[in-house]
């Protein structure tokens, strides 16, 4: 666990590339190469454009930490779902 800890932190400050927030092309990259396996429309910057405005709960035209951890918690809650509905689905 403290190993993904480390990696979630290590891939927003690279992406942030030393800023304290992700702007829309920094945040754009993260999506693409980082979540394209575990969500879908990644490849769409439409579709990423109104996630990050979805994320963006003060409004600054930017995706600080704490936002990008509640796409992290999303993420996490509905891999976890998906493996749970998984694991209960009667075997054929």
């Amino acid at each position: 666990m403290e190993s993904a800890i480390q990696t979630v932190v290590g891939v927003y400050l690279k992406s942030a590339k030393g800023k304290g927030s992700l702007g829309d092309k920094d945040f754009q990259g993260l999506v693409n190469k980082q979540l394209g396996n575990v969500m879908t429309g990644t490849e769409s910057s439409s579709a990423v454009k109104e996630m990050r405005k979805g994320l963006d709960e003060n409004q600054d035209g930017k995706v600080s930490f704490q936002e990008y951890m509640t796409l992290i918690g999303y993420v996490a809650n509905t891999l976890s779902e998906q493996r749970t509905a998984a694991n209960n689905t009667p075997a054929s």
